[in-house]
C-alpha cells in the first residue's frame, strides 16, 4: 500500500532507527536480528520489508526472496534462521516470553535452523516446530530442516527432538541423524554426513560479505537523492515492494527547500554495502552509492 505523504514514510523511518523505547513495555516473543534482502513480513493483510530490529507478532508470516536469508531471535535466547526462497509463520503464546517460550513455528517452506542459546537450555519451552507434513516437538537443541516439493527433511545437531508425521512419532536423540520423509513415501531416520551439512547448513547460514543488515551496522546504501517528496515516496515504494527496507530522510537545502534521501541501513562496512548497492540495482535499475 502507497504511503499517504512523505510523513507517513518519515515516521516509518524514525520508528526503526527508535530501537529502544521511552517508556517500559512489554517484551516482544521475537525480534528480527539481520536479514540479506530481499524478505518481507505480512501482517493483517499489510506487507512490508523484513528490517532488522522489527519486532515480530502472534501470527506474522516472513517470506525470503532469491539468495536471501533472515535471522530471528526468540527473546528466551533461541535463534531461527531462515534460507532463501523460504515460507514461515511466527505463533506465539508467551506471557513472559524472556523467561520461556511458548508457541509453534510453522516452516511452510524453504530451510530453517533453530539453535537454543548454549546458556538458556534449562529455561522451559513449549515449541512445536511443523516442517511441511510433519511436526517437531524439540527439549534444547540445534536442529535444521527443509521442505520442498521432494518432501520434508529435519536433521538433529544436537539434543533430542520428537517428530510426528502421518500419525507415527519418531524420537531422535543421537547427532548427525536425520528425518527423510519423501513426498507420497515413508520416511527413514538416516546417518547425516557431516560434509553433506556443512553444504546444507550454508543455505541458512548468512556470512561476512553477503551482504547483511543489522541493527547497528553503520554503514548505508544511498538509493537516491531527489528534490520532490513525489519522487521521494515512488522510489520508497518501489524499493520496499522489491524487498529492501528503505528510509527517507529529508535534509534542508542551501537556502529555502528539501532535498530526500533514499536509503538502506544496518550494513557493517563499505563491502556489505556495496554488495547491497549491486543488488538494489539488480532488482530496481537504480545506480545506488555507499556512505557512512
Amino acid at each position: 500500500m502507497r504511503p499517504l505523504n512523505l510523513l507517513f514514510a518519515v515516521l516509518a523511518s524514525l520508528a526503526l532507527l527508535l530501537s529502544t523505547p521511552v517508556v517500559l513495555a512489554a517484551t516482544a516473543a521475537a525480534t528480527v536480528e539481520a536479514v540479506q534482502a530481499p524478505a518481507w513480513r505480512d501482517r493483517d493483510g499489510i506487507t512490508v520489508p523484513l528490517a532488522a530490529g522489527m519486532e515480530l507478532h502472534s501470527g506474522d508470516v516472513l517470506r525470503t526472496g532469491q539468495g536471501a536469508r533472515a535471522y530471528l531471535m526468540l527473546a528466551e535466547g533461541s535463534r531461527v534462521k531462515l534460507g532463501e526462497a523460504a515460507r514461515f509463520t511466527f505463533h506465539s503464546r508467551s506471557l513472559q516470553p524472556e523467561k520461556s517460550f511458548r508457541g509453534a513455528l510453522d516452516v511452510l517452506t524453504g530451510a530453517f535452523r533453530f539453535t537454543t542459546g548454549k546458556l538458556k537450555k534449562a529455561l522451559p519451552r513449549d515449541v512445536a516446530i511443523r516442517v511441511g507434513t510433519a511436526t517437531i516437538g524439540i527439549r534444547g537443541t540445534d536442529l535444521w530442516g527443509k521442505t520442498d516439493r521432494e518432501g520434508d527433511l529435519v536433521a538433529l545437531l544436537e539434543g533430542r527432538i520428537e517428530i510426528t508425521r502421518a500419525g507415527q512419532t519418531v524420537e531422535l536423540g543421537q547427532p548427525l541423524t536425520y528425518f527423510d520423509a519423501p513426498r507420497g513415501q515413508a520416511a527413514e531416520v538416516k546417518a547425516l554426513d557431516p560434509e553433506v551439512f556443512k553444504k546444507l547448513a550454508r543455505q541458512t547460514e548468512i556470512l561476512a560479505g553477503d551482504g547483511a543488515a543489522r541493527a547497528k551496522g553503520k554503514w548505508r546504501v544511498l538509493a537516491a537523492t531527489v528534490a520532490s517528496e513525489e519522487a521521494a515516496l515512488e522510489l520508497y515504494d518501489q524499493i520496499r515492494e522489491a524487498g529492501f527496507a528503505a528510509r527517507i530522510l529529508p535534509r534542508q537545502r542551501e537556502g529555502t527547500g528539501w532535498n530526500y534521501e533514499v536509503q538502506l541501513r544496518g550494513f557493517a562496512n563499505a563491502a556489505e554495502a556495496e554488495v547491497v548497492a549491486a543488488r538494489l540495482k539488480a532488482a530496481t535499475g537504480l545506480k545506488p552509492g555507499v556512505v557512512r
